[in-house]
């Protein structure tokens, strides 16, 4: 490689490259939060299919998780190419990833196959792809982070561009399906979903072209980190080693937790609930979230982890976020809701910037141990762990709206027992979720002293493998 084209460790970025990284956020949160907002309500009231028949299609999808995450983050940390390792896996994952999110609204319903096992069939099947190139994008698109961003104060600054795109990826997301929607959980409008995903089909592509055309390429000291690579399940159990990890991956399965029920759930809390029947009002309970969530990141949480490093802060912010959802238990009107999802944004905002910050501490805690990064194995473990918090949501959902008596979706009969159901699925089961996350990051391990020492044992790491180069 030309010397003058070389990245090194010790190299900082202009604010186009990091802006040009980021950018690939906007595709990977668009995709994802159009799943999790959507594909529930679509199934369950406009399709027609029980909720159980739901619950059990994302536990076969979470196991094929338990295979498809680790083994995509094996495959990218043993990949060697002049692209790097985690561009590759970024291609070839782009296209097929905005096409399925398409697919998702046009099952067999669309041309006049209304059976249920048929329709279930078919979401089995296209979550499971969608999973599959999610999991290829998202993945080396999120390894690439602590791998492009070594200190701490890189780290923010990127992940604030980072978050930023983020911003933007929930609102497409969110707001707008309200504008081509009218009723989130109407079967008539089943067109207008596919419609939706026809636009969000080049959302999703587009910021991802972009990003691979643009962003920062892999640095010269990390070039040779492929042969270091363990095995499929060596580096399962690497990941599994590591003290830190074992006590971050409940905090991080409980946020996602929280994070995967809000918007599963909004569609059908807020048109119940709060009376709201206008898709984009809905939307905009979770836009109000996000705009609050891109303020607070910012002025509050960024500030609060260059000052405290990311254990205390997240605390801090769990215990915020339990506080801001109580009031989902008892709101009634559309105003009440709206004050409150802004609310909710600010707890929200320290969990989603500083989740990033931590799982870059735990990678460069192995490097200094292993001496190679290993991003793609412990993204791999992480991903296959966070999307079992969608089993857990599901699971949840099944509890209550089987004992409720609402398995399936009949509008006309929301008794006060499901709007109980629905409220406690918005606020207690949360509320449990970031509990154990409090507990287990109080417990967390790579914090203060030994988080520095860290710190300069990974410098002068760096330093060495820059001078065999």
């Amino acid at each position: 490689m030309n010397e003058k084209k070389q990245i090194s460790v010790f190299d900082t970025y202009s604010n186009k490259k990091l802006a040009a990284y980021a950018i690939g956020q906007t595709s990977d949160i668009t995709a994802y939060q159009t799943f999790t907002f959507l594909v529930f309500t679509f199934y369950f009231a406009v399709i027609g299919i029980n909720v159980v028949l739901i619950t059990i299609g994302f536990i076969i999808w979470s196991i094929w998780n338990s295979f498809n995450d680790p083994f995509i983050g094996y495959l990218s940390d043993r990949t060697h190419t002049k692209w790097g390792r985690r561009i590759p896996y970024i291609m070839i994952s782009t296209v097929p990833l905005g096409l399925i999110t398409f697919l998702l609204f046009v099952p067999p319903k669309s041309y006049g196959f209304s059976n249920e096992m048929t329709n279930f069939i078919y979401f089995l099947i296209i979550i499971i792809a969608f999973e599959l190139f999610f999991t290829m994008y998202d993945l080396n698109f999120t390894a690439l982070f602590p791998e492009l961003f070594i200190k701490l104060e890189e780290r923010a600054k990127a992940n604030l561009f980072r978050q930023s795109f983020l911003i933007i990826g929930l609102f497409m997301a969110f707001i707008l399906p309200g504008l081509f929607i009218s009723d989130y959980s109407d079967p008539e409008s089943l067109s207008q979903y596919q419609l939706f995903g026809l636009v969000i089909a080049f959302v999703v592509i587009l910021p991802a072209l972009i990003f691979l055309k643009f962003t920062p390429k892999e640095k010269v000291e990390f070039q040779e980190d492929y042969l270091g690579a363990p095995s499929l399940f060596g580096s399962i159990k690497m990941c599994l080693k590591s003290k830190s990890f074992r006590w971050y991956i409940p905090a991080e399965v409980a946020n996602w937790f929280v994070y995967g029920m809000l918007p599963t759930l909004v569609p059908l809390y807020g048109k119940f609930v709060l009376g709201i029947d206008d898709a984009l009002i809905l939307s905009l309970l979770l836009a109000l979230s996000f705009i609050s969530v891109a303020i607070f990141m910012n002025v509050l949480w960024k500030p609060l982890a260059q000052k405290f490093g990311p254990r205390k802060p997240w605390l801090l912010s769990m215990f915020i976020f339990i506080l801001s959802l109580l009031p989902l238990m008892f709101i009634t009107t559309m105003i009440q809701g709206l004050i409150v999802f802004f609310l909710i944004g600010i707890g929200m905002s320290g969990s989603i910037y500083l989740i990033d910050l931590i799982i870059g501490d735990i990678v460069d805690e192995d490097e200094v141990k292993t001496g190679a990064r290993s991003e793609g194995a412990y993204y791999g473990v992480n991903m296959f762990l966070m999307h079992l918090s969608t089993v857990f949501v599901f699971l949840a959902i099944s509890l209550v709206f089987t004992n409720v008596g609402w398995a399936v979706f009949e509008p006309s009969r929301v008794t006060p027992q499901v709007i109980f159901g629905l409220r406690a699925l918005m606020f207690i089961f949360p509320a449990m979720a970031l509990g154990i996350g409090l507990i287990v990051i109080y417990k967390y391990p790579l914090d203060g002293e030994y988080l520095q020492e860290i710190k300069h044992k990974l410098e002068e790491l760096h330093k060495q493998k820059k001078a065999r180069k």
